[in-house]
């Protein structure tokens, strides 16, 4: 198939989005609210789980696609105290840059800049970016953070991917197995198994496996060795019912799997800069 990738803006929900789309078929929307992706189509598939009751309100974190967690994960960050969970990226509008676009590749870049609302919560200057690299059969999202303060500059986070599955009690996860694994379900620490499967809630850290991981034998999911951890989460029904923003069912068809920074925070000095990757192939398309 000849033509060239397109990039246009949209509204999704009522938020003003971005549309890439590959003449291949290829497809992806990413909302300018937290740089947030929210859908990933390939091979004729949406690729994303993106809950039905999601709080589209432009202030609300958005349940589903992948949420960018910057500057802490969950609540484990230097200012654990006056941050909001999973940090504040999320729950921001980010400015998107102009796509690079080409037959067989679309790259977009958003861009989040210390403003007044952020000096709220955390008192840093800093740039975050997201780089949005769609090819056929495969997206890469790599976060990129630049201190641009005069002072040290520490941080956790995540891009904490919301995984489309039929069933995730039929599913299996592997290329994890040997890695140090810590259950914050139990509080307890064990080796992974070579092949994890979810019949109850899930919410596992890892140490990040050198090589990729494979879900249902169908997506190959691969992060650079920057994130240091890998964590797995499925919330599972009595959780899931919990949870206004996700209905009753909405567990079973979703994995959470997620390039993370967890345990110790990233710390750059003034003027450095810090870069990790998540990316997701289809197999056998």
């Amino acid at each position: 198939m000849t033509g060239q990738a397109t990039c246009r803006d949209t509204v999704f929900a009522g938020l003003p989005a971005c549309e890439l789309a590959l003449p291949a078929g290829d497809r992806l929307v990413v909302a300018l609210h937290g740089a947030h992706v929210l859908s990933w189509v390939s091979g004729g598939q949406e690729r994303l789980y993106l809950s039905p009751q999601s709080v589209m309100n432009g202030q609300a974190a958005i349940r589903g696609g992948v949420p960018v967690c910057f500057p802490q994960f969950n609540q484990r960050g230097p200012l654990a105290d006056r941050l909001p969970k999973h940090g504040f990226a999320r729950n921001v509008a980010w400015l998107a840059d102009a796509a690079e676009l080409t037959a067989e590749h679309a790259r977009l870049t958003l861009r989040l800049q210390d403003n007044v609302q952020t000096r709220q919560w955390w008192p840093q200057a800093f740039e975050a970016q997201l780089h949005i690299d769609l090819s056929p059969g495969a997206v890469q999202l790599t976060l990129s953070i630049h201190n641009t303060d005069a002072q040290p500059l520490a941080f956790s986070g995540a891009l904490h991917t919301y995984l489309a599955v039929p069933d995730v009690t039929q599913a299996t996860l592997q290329g994890l197995g040997g890695q140090p694994e810590w259950d914050s379900l139990s509080d307890t620490h064990a080796t992974a198994a070579d092949t994890l499967r979810f019949a109850a809630e899930f919410d596992r850290v890892y140490e990040a496996a050198p090589n990729p991981m494979t879900l249902n034998q169908t997506l190959q999911i691969s992060q650079s060795p920057s994130w240091v951890n890998t964590v797995v989460w499925n919330p599972a029904q009595d959780l899931c019912k919990r949870l206004a923003d996700m209905p009753d069912d909405g567990w079973r068809q979703m994995l959470c799997v997620e390039a993370a920074q967890v345990y110790e925070p990233i710390t750059l000095p003034a003027g450095g800069r810090w870069a990790g990757w998540q990316r997701l192939q289809v197999l056998n398309p």
